[in-house]
């Protein structure tokens, strides 16, 4: 019998002072605000909280009273027994699908003009090819259905043994052991754990993103459950919640020993999170399968149709409109003909036919009626029936190649873009809002120690990339250095200026505007040189030499800079692990933030290298004698951060007996609680606050205080009574004594940490506004951090006017929901004219709202109001959104705007905004996979994002929109050619061709050029695609797909069919055929039409395509090869087995070797084309496109011959742009002509 592994002696509730590991009420529910009200655990047995778990008895839940779902976890769409019945429903629920079977059931009657074969084997090819799709989509749900049900987990099955099991069999009541970094497989409620006190972290990526460790701690009624021998006597009873989708609620009570025990969301283990810096935990199933908080948050993905697919619908109406229209006229002309002349003809003897007859003259409205319904089946090739099935064979094609597309594989994640849906490849090519999550989606959830203030003075300023990319285009050089002004002043402040070393002295002058002859500055030398080697350590990325290597101990104020280490390697809570490949520690935490401060500190000379539960012990730089020194601090206090405190602090007494508070917070709090003689860097430090967050970095203040033996013991004493209390007041107290004891301290500094964005999203945000794309950012977190993340990834920049809704303080206090209403509405009404006024004046705006604000605005009438003001301004952040509030934004914007929305997030937080978005793009870089799930598309980085929409997105586009272009044509063209011979035969409903014909020309001969066209085909190269990407604004204008484009292509179809018809009548009707002087019967008419008809759509779509590969030739030449082939073929069959005797050797004996042939077949296929080419000709020499004039450029290497024209074209993708890289680095080039300037006239 395995045994349990050795207790971790550390109790890390005893470090914690407020409420993050005590009993707490569930937040959410309103009983728990409402005063007086009963406690949650009053409403136990009630409807909504009536399961009953029998802990360790799971043979209790197999009968029916206590049955409950097992573990297994299905996303199918279908199964054995609903697949055909639901599948067929969902292809019959296409019009033009319906209209084919309808035509189906018609062929075997005799109003039929085709053989039943040639109507039904297309139908049921389309719709067996489409169905197939689907079973092949639900196979891949169901292999990963099975791989997760596969995975496996240790179940407790009587006297203490434990055994592996599969998740699927899981049931509920189950006692299960889950080690470090594994998958909880259900929702457990936690029993015991490796630590002596129940707690372990929790990692809950999976379900909201979030790469924090949440602290999860069990009851002290089950701590003795330490071993897997103790679970052979462990009986309990669980009544709690009924199964629902909240993710933070839990109400429910453990019955131990007689005794009833409150349980809370701090006990329960939610499936799909996974067990972190924890050896093991014990627990029991309490929800499992389909009942899980997670997979009742997973809602199936809504069905999503493309903007063309769903126009494509009215093309098919408009298509339909023209059916019923020549059908009406042959119906009609057929009873009018009938009646009038061909009752003349007495060799007919119409008046012998009998009533059902389509030709009766005595009954002429039932011969219109018949042959109206004989007409809709005959030019029911006006409507494309393989135009569906062609489309989802292209797009999932489309879909393989975007899976495939190397350049959109990430290596460290081993992951790489994947296309879950292909019904939406198109739409890619038509977004013009993207609404982006942060954590995750835009940033690492990495923290990077990049800078640091202390003493007033700033280390670490190395260039950032906007700098040197200004420089570069200015030709400049830019070396960052700093100086004071007449030297360092008595606050110690200094300031970050720029010096130029001119690579060329014209160019300052071109920069400068200045006149020949004017003097140019020398070059100076920084004052502090910058390390130039590449950071290889995680978390910490930073560069000064007067801080690395030990340089800090020759500074002036070494004691000042030891206690501002101090508090970096002693204020947190995190847990030192050996990193054997480093041969240094690494770091735990609950947050990166400290991780990252530990990492930083261990460069500096202070290494956090172990913890008790009351002591901490640093490995110190001695500054006198250079060595390191480990020193023991006693641990007295642990005040913890929240939201609310927005602060930390500890107590600690030095091995000297001292005894010091060192806290760590926002700059607002910890300054309001500085002593008189504590602000000596206050103002040199504000300032580089305000240069960090302009840089895109989160801040926070260090300081501390020297606390009396007297003072700690008096207030230690009331804190302690305060944590001993129990009750609602609790929290009050406790807060109340951290306020006595945090204050009047003394500033030392501060630090400035990167939120470390993914690999490329600058460049990708800057390439998607030069593509005209609107971004808004929707996080949850705080507004500090929303825009101080906005400026790293350029949406916002320096210049730009910030416009912050928020609820004023008057207001709020107020708590009156009228007042909230109309102070919302009162500002937006401003911002708004504000925006209308000054943005003539091409000022550029960003609005940024809070959340009690947007919750406002979003819950009320006001909502327009606000959306009115949002899309005005060229950037948007909001902050402290919830999920519901995402979801409901995104489909506000839709709303309102009625433009394509792509909504993009890595959590289960973000499901809500991907399902309501257009189209949901899940990141899969991590470990997340709620948002993965729930998406159209998934990427391992946010970058890809680039690719998928400015390469991808604008080929499948113009790909789609030619296919369906090029599909109305053809089969345009094909049936009016019927029309046109009906009317010819004086509307007799005479078939002009085989059935076979009719049969093989959308299935095999026009089917596979155009899933080339679909496929391969490409205006310009991917590079090219992103050198110019107002190339991508095609899409959202709709301009290859717009009712201009469709209705030109039915009129030159029409044309064409006109061409081929007349060219060939007029050749064929009044000479003979042969040189025996036969005339061509309807067959050889009919093969020869149909000839003109094949040749002249194939070379249609080779003027179509503007990329070839061998792929393209095969299958354009090699449909019209096949056409003969048929014809040779189809010629050898014996005319008793063949129902059309017309066709027996008809190529080599009848057509083939008549001249006239080959010459109405060159003559009709010209006279066809020459409209379309002429068009063309004249498009591209007078009014060309932004595609055509690019295709010229690379197509002459312009690149090359005239790199200034190249480059020109490129810049006027940036005309327009207002945020982005490029519009940061504009507005920092405008700084530096301004210091250039400046600097110039103190020359002078």
């Amino acid at each position: 019998m395995a045994t349990g592994r050795k207790k971790q002696k550390l109790k890390w509730s005893k470090l914690y002072t407020f409420s993050c590991l005590h009993p707490q009420t569930n937040e959410g529910d309103p009983t728990s605000f409402a005063a007086g009200a009963p406690s949650v655990q009053s409403f136990i047995g009630q409807p909504g909280y009536s399961r009953v778990v029998f802990c360790n008895e799971p043979h209790f839940h197999k009968q029916k009273q206590y049955k409950y779902p097992n573990n297994y976890v299905s996303t199918t769409k279908y199964n054995i027994v609903t697949f055909f019945p639901i599948a067929l429903f969902e292809q019959f629920r296409r019009v033009a699908n319906l209209y084919f079977l309808l035509a189906a059931v018609l062929s075997v009657t005799s109003l039929a003009p085709f053989t039943p074969v040639s109507v039904i084997s297309p139908l049921v090819f389309v719709v067996g090819i489409s169905m197939l799709k689907e079973a092949m989509e639900d196979w891949n749900r169901f292999l990963q259905d099975l791989k997760v049900n596969a995975r496996k987990v240790k179940v407790h099955i009587g006297n203490g043994n434990f055994v592996d099991r599969a998740w699927k069999d899981v049931y509920v009541g189950d006692v299960i052991k889950v080690n470090n970094n594994e998958y909880f497989p259900s929702d457990l409620l936690l029993l015991s754990s490796s630590y002596e006190d129940g707690l372990c972290y929790v990692e809950t990526m999976n379900l909201d993103g979030e790469t924090n460790l949440k602290v999860k701690r069990s009851l002290e009624a089950t701590l003795s459950l330490d071993g897997e021998e103790q679970f052979s006597k462990f009986l309990a009873t669980v009544r709690c919640e009924d199964p629902n989708p909240n993710l933070y609620t839990f109400v429910g009570n453990l019955e131990l020993d007689n005794e009833s025990h409150p349980l809370s969301p701090t006990q329960i283990l939610l499936r799909d999170s996974k067990l972190r810096n924890t050896d093991y935990i014990y627990g029991v199933v309490v929800f499992s399968g389909p009942d899980t908080k997670a997979v009742r948050n997973s809602t199936r993905s809504p069905s999503k149709r493309s903007r063309v697919e769903r126009k494509m619908d009215h093309v098919i109406y408009v298509l339909f409109g023209m059916l019923i229209l020549i059908s009406l006229v042959s119906s009609i002309a057929s009873a009018v003909f009938t009646k009038k002349k061909a009752v003349k003809w007495y060799y007919l003897e119409l008046n012998k036919l009998r009533d059902g007859s389509s030709f009766n003259p005595s009954k002429p409205v039932v011969s219109c009626l018949l042959q109206f319904i004989r007409a809709l089946v005959l030019y029911g090739y006006l409507i494309p029936i393989s135009l569906y099935v062609s489309i989802e064979v292209v797009k999932v094609l489309q879909a393989m190649l975007i899976n495939k597309d190397q350049k959109m594989y990430d290596n460290v994640t081993d992951k790489s873009a994947e296309a879950r849906t292909s019904n939406l490849n198109e739409e890619l090519g038509q977004v013009e809002m993207i609404l982006t999550d942060k954590t995750g989606t835009l940033t690492c959830n990495q923290m990077e120690f990049r800078k640091c203030s202390i003493e007033g003075i700033s280390y670490g300023g190395e260039i950032t990339e906007i700098d040197l990319a200004a420089s570069r285009r200015m030709n400049i050089e830019v070396e960052r250095y700093r100086f004071s002004v007449g030297g360092y002043d008595s606050t110690g402040r200094s300031l970050e200026m720029f010096e130029f070393s001119m690579a060329d002295p014209a160019a300052e002058k071109m920069a400068l505007g200045l006149e020949q002859g004017m003097e140019t500055p020398s070059t100076t030398t920084p004052r502090n040189s910058i390390t130039t080697k590449n950071s290889v350590i995680k978390g910490f990325n930073f560069r000064d030499d007067r801080l690395m290597d030990k340089m800090w101990i020759n500074r002036s104020n070494v004691s000042d800079m030891m206690m501002f280490f101090r508090v970096m390697s002693l204020c947190h809570t995190g847990i030192p692990v050996e990193d054997e490949k480093r041969g240094k520690l690494k770091y735990e935490a609950e947050s990166p933030e400290e991780v990252s401060f530990l990492i930083a500190a261990q460069e500096f000379g202070f290494k956090f290298c172990h913890r008790t539960q009351s002591v901490m012990v640093v490995e110190e730089l001695d500054p006198s004698s250079g060595m390191d020194v480990k020193r023991e601090y006693k641990l007295l206090n642990l005040l913890e951060f929240n939201s609310s405190r927005k602060r930390m602090s500890v107590i600690v007494r030095n091995e000297n007996g001292d005894i010091f508070l060192l806290c760590k917070g926002a700059d607002n709090v910890i300054l309001d609680r500085l002593a008189d003689n504590g602000r000596t860097y206050q103002q040199a430090t504000t300032a580089h606050l305000s240069n960090y967050a302009e840089d895109g970095l989160r801040t926070m203040l260090f300081a501390y205080k020297k606390i009396k033996m007297d003072e700690y013991e008096k207030w230690n004493s009331q804190f302690t009574k305060a944590k001993a209390t129990v009750g609602p007041e609790r929290e009050d107290l406790l807060e109340n004594a951290s306020e006595m004891i945090e204050k009047d301290l003394i500033l030392l500094g501060a630090v400035a940490i990167e939120d470390k964005l993914q690999k490329g999203v600058a460049e990708c945000i800057d390439k998607l506004a030069q593509a005209g794309l609107k971004i808004w950012l929707l996080t949850g977190d705080k507004k500090e951090t929303a825009v101080n993340v906005g400026y790293a990834c350029s949406l916002l920049r320096q210049d730009m006017k910030q416009v912050h809704l928020t609820l004023s303080k008057e207001a709020a206090s107020k708590n009156l929901m009228k007042v909230m209403r109309e102070d919302i509405l009162r500002q937006i009404e401003r911002y708004y004219q504000m925006v209308i006024q000054e943005g003539t004046k091409n000022r550029t705006f960003a609005l940024i709202v809070e959340g009690r604000a947007l919750e406002i605005a979003l819950s009320n009438d006001i909502k327009d109001q606000l959306l009115r003001l949002a899309v005005r301004c060229d950037s948007v952040i909001c902050c402290r959104v919830s999920p519901k509030q995402k979801a409901l934004i995104t489909r506000l914007v839709k709303q309102h705007t009625g433009k394509t929305t792509l909504a993009i997030g890595d959590g289960a937080n973000d499901v809500g905004m991907i399902q309501e978005a257009d189209i949901g793009v899940g990141i899969s870089g991590m470990e997340g996979m709620q948002a993965v799930m729930a998406s159209d598309f998934s990427m391992p980085q946010f970058r890809f994002l680039e690719r998928l929409l400015i390469v991808h997105g604008h080929w499948c586009y113009k790909r789609i929109s030619k296919l369906i272009l090029y599909f109305v044509y053809k089969n345009v063209t094909f049936g009016l050619t019927l029309f046109f011979y009906d009317i010819l035969t004086t509307s007799s409903g005479q078939v002009l061709f085989d059935d076979w014909y009719i049969v093989i020309f959308n299935v095999l001969l026009t089917s596979l050029p155009v899933i080339s066209l679909g496929v391969l085909e490409q205006d310009v190269s991917s590079e090219v695609c992103l050198k110019f990407p107002t190339l991508y604004q095609q899409g959202p204008k709709n301009i290859c797909f717009s009712w201009k484009r469709i209705i030109g292509w039915i009129l030159n179809a029409s044309f064409t069919s006109l061409a081929i018809f007349t060219v060939s009548i007029s050749a064929l009707s009044p000479a003979a055929f042969t040189q025996e002087g036969r005339v061509a019967d309807i067959g050889q008419i009919g093969a020869i039409i149909y000839t003109c008809i094949i040749w002249t759509v194939n070379y249609q779509i080779a003027l179509i395509i503007n990329h070839f590969t061998w792929i393209s030739h095969l299958l354009i030449w090699g449909s019209i090869i096949c056409w003969y082939i048929f014809l040779f073929l189809y010629g050898v069959i014996p005319p008793k087995h063949n129902e059309v005797e017309t066709g027996f050797h008809l190529l080599t004996e009848a057509i083939g070797s008549a001249a006239m042939f080959w010459i109405v077949t060159l003559l009709a296929v010209v006279s066809s084309l020459l409209p379309y080419f002429i068009h063309i000709v004249i498009q591209r020499s007078f009014f060309p496109m932004d595609d055509h004039l690019i295709q010229e450029m690379e197509h002459f290497r312009m690149d090359i011959v005239d790199g200034p024209m190249w480059l020109k074209e490129q810049e006027k993708s940036k005309e327009q742009t207002k945020i982005g890289f490029s519009a940061r680095v504009d507005t920092k080039i405008r700084q530096l002509k301004e210091q250039l300037y400046r600097k110039k006239k103190i020359n002078v």
